[in-house]
């Protein structure tokens, strides 16, 4: 946590002295490079355990060819939670949904190819190695799965923060002190619970594409409006709460440092 931290806000710290990407393309690197405090955090303790002969963080599940698969569906469902959540807030009355921005935000990252690249880089690929690769297995040691997720998602919220003062990002054009920013802060809760019950069921790979689809359906439909991101809220809550109930998730007071902590249980996967 330190580390990700420290690298992530000392990287971001550069982007805000810099004044930000939207006025100084300088700020661009340091910007970037906070994306992956939570993967270089992840790194660092992999090679450190390493070094002194001890386990790396054992995983809560292990990949297997069968999760990509789940994989696949779990990254649709991910989508679905948010086109679900603008369609029903457009038919009470809230922001109208439009292909133009859509195909105005892909051009804007350089096409296509462009654009899923950076989806899949900022965020999923430099976050998700870090929270729930590494920090979720050690915390679920210790604690049941819906307390790691609140602490992850608190965690989360506050991780985030730095980005409400960089212009040039969503955070920054939400305003940290308005309905939306304040909602987008509340939000990292049931999205952390909604990208763990991925990993619970199908691994890293899983959680990878549920934070990808959600990150990348946001993105292209411009959710700002606040009634959008509350409803998004919701509707992640009930996904979660159905994905979790239909779930057996491995119960385990072994700890994940111990060399039979990565030893998977064959009745629970």
């Amino acid at each position: 946590m330190v580390i990700a931290f420290a690298v992530s806000w000392l990287s971001w710290g550069a982007a805000i002295a810099l004044g930000g990407t939207e006025t100084n393309e300088a700020a661009n690197a340091p910007y970037m490079l906070g994306a992956f405090g939570p993967l270089i955090g992840a790194l660092v303790v992999r090679v450190r355990r390493r070094r002194r002969g001890e386990p790396a963080p054992g995983h809560v599940v292990r990949f297997r060819a069968a999760h990509l698969l789940r994989a696949v569906l779990l990254l649709v469902l991910g989508s679905a939670t948010v086109l679900a959540a603008a369609l029903l807030a457009s038919r009470a009355g809230g922001p109208e949904l439009s292909l133009d921005v859509a195909k105005d935000t892909v051009e804007d990252f350089g096409g296509p190819a462009a654009f899923l690249v950076g989806m899949l880089v900022s965020g999923p690929l430099s976050e998700e190695p870090g929270w729930r690769g590494t920090a979720y297995p050690r915390l679920r040691a210790t604690m049941g799965t819906f307390r790691v997720c609140l602490v992850l998602g608190a965690v989360w919220a506050v991780w985030h923060l730095p980005l409400f003062f960089i212009d040039g990002t969503v955070q920054h054009d939400l305003g940290l002190a308005t309905p939306s920013g304040i909602l987008f802060v509340a939000s990292n809760i049931p999205m952390a619970m909604l990208v763990t019950a991925a990993y619970e069921r199908a691994g890293i790979v899983a959680s990878i594409a549920t934070h990808f689809a959600v990150n990348m359906t946001m993105i292209l439909l411009a959710v700002e409006a606040p009634e959008v991101q509350a409803m998004i809220i919701g509707i992640q809550a009930v996904t979660v709460t159905v994905l979790l109930l239909t779930h057996r998730g491995r119960t385990t007071g072994r700890s994940v440092n111990s060399p039979r902590a990565d030893r998977p249980s064959p009745r629970n996967h």
